[in-house]
């Protein structure tokens, strides 16, 4: 079987001229010798993605810089809503990959992939958390994909043997990739948790463009987990379609007839939503995509969203259909969803548990303790 590798349509790799002589950008570089090279002043726009809305040019160009901001912040989530207290990561942004759902669309000003060189600053920024003496989720998951240039920048492995050091910081490495072989085997204590997006069959086939396909997902989370690694998969978004009860019911009973249930930290549920610019982008780059032809209300953080009562449908179908497999140890939480929907769903609002964090908080703790 062809692993599926996204890394493949980089075409060019620019250099921002004040970081090409450092030893990681060498190395990135040295690995990267079939790609055309070329140095770039930082702020001059990659020549073959001029345009900041060109973003399928700009998958083909990756972009190696210094960050001169934070790398770790907390999520950017709105109040209205029920966040999980995740803290983001920042190693680069966009991905090769192409969804025609991917907010990215509408919420970078740039359209090339940018991986960040300059990590003894991300490392310091770790290490300063991890003193906090207060457990930190951490992922690199939110404005790019975990998985999907390592093959290039080898960061994970760097990642992952730090982690298994802190007591204090857990690593979610969430992905649509599957590229796993070289992070196989590494010392990661526990700490680091592989995890995976997952969608109904047809949505990944029609809307998850150059994603790896849904069967190779799993297959590389089981290799994971039979190296010890802890599990977590994203139901993120959820799309109406036609049969999706179906497709959905498809997946999951898949993931548990191939993935160890009780290596599960967290599943996730989200129902699709978006940012009001991102439905003409998506339907000008994605001219078959129908995901925007439903009805939507505007949500309290301002993004489209489906009717409340289609959104507990959805939710109700899903939660039933995996707490029939789930290890009961397991977190299963919605992302960005109101008290209403929880409490109609589940029974309970998060604050009732202590907060939406405190109870993943708690999940990873157990399964650290077990590993």
């Amino acid at each position: 079987m062809t692993l599926h590798d996204p890394a493949q349509i980089i075409q060019q790799i620019q250099v921002d001229g004040a970081v090409k002589d450092w030893p990681y950008t060498q190395e990135i570089l040295a690995r990267a010798a079939s790609m055309g090279i070329a140095v770039v002043n930082s702020h001059e726009p990659a020549a073959s993605a001029s345009h900041e809305r060109d973003f399928t040019a700009g998958k083909r160009v990756l972009r190696l810089t210094a960050h001169r901001g934070r790398f770790l912040k907390p999520c950017p989530a709105t109040r209205e809503y029920n966040c999980c207290g995740y803290h983001v990561l920042n190693i680069g942004s966009n991905c090769p990959m192409d969804c025609a759902y991917c907010i990215l669309q509408a919420y970078l000003n740039s359209p090339w992939l940018t991986f960040h060189v300059n990590t003894d600053d991300l490392f310091a920024e770790l290490r300063e958390a991890g003193a906090s003496g207060r457990l930190l989720r951490i992922g690199t998951g939110e404005f790019t994909d975990s998985l999907a240039l390592d093959r290039l920048t080898r960061l994970n492995e760097r990642l992952i043997r730090f982690f298994a050091g802190q007591r204090y910081l857990v690593l979610e490495l969430k992905s649509k990739a599957v590229n796993v072989e070289h992070l196989l085997g590494l010392p990661h204590g526990g700490r680091t948790i592989m995890a995976w997006s997952l969608n109904s069959p047809a949505i990944a086939q029609r809307e998850e463009l150059r994603t790896a396909p849904l069967e190779q997902r799993l297959a590389a989370a089981t290799r994971c987990a039979e190296q010890g690694y802890l599990l977590a998969f994203h139901f993120d978004p959820v799309v109406l379609h036609p049969h999706w009860r179906e497709g959905y019911a498809q997946i999951i009973d898949r993931l548990f007839d191939t993935v160890p249930a009780e290596r599960i930290v967290w599943i996730s549920l989200g129902a699709l939503r978006f940012l009001p610019p991102l439905a003409p982008i998506a339907r000008h780059r994605f001219p078959r995509t129908r995901i925007f032809d439903e009805e939507f209300i505007d949500g309290l953080d301002g993004k489209k969203r489906y009717f409340r009562t289609l959104r507990r449908e959805l939710y109700q179908f899903l939660v039933q259909r995996l707490q029939q497999r789930m290890d009961a140890r397991t977190c299963l939480y919605f992302c960005m969803e109101s008290d209403e929907l929880w409490r109609e769903v589940f029974g309970f609002t998060p604050a009732e548990r202590g907060g939406l964090d405190r109870m993943l908080d708690e999940a990873a703790a157990r399964a650290v303790q077990m590993t």
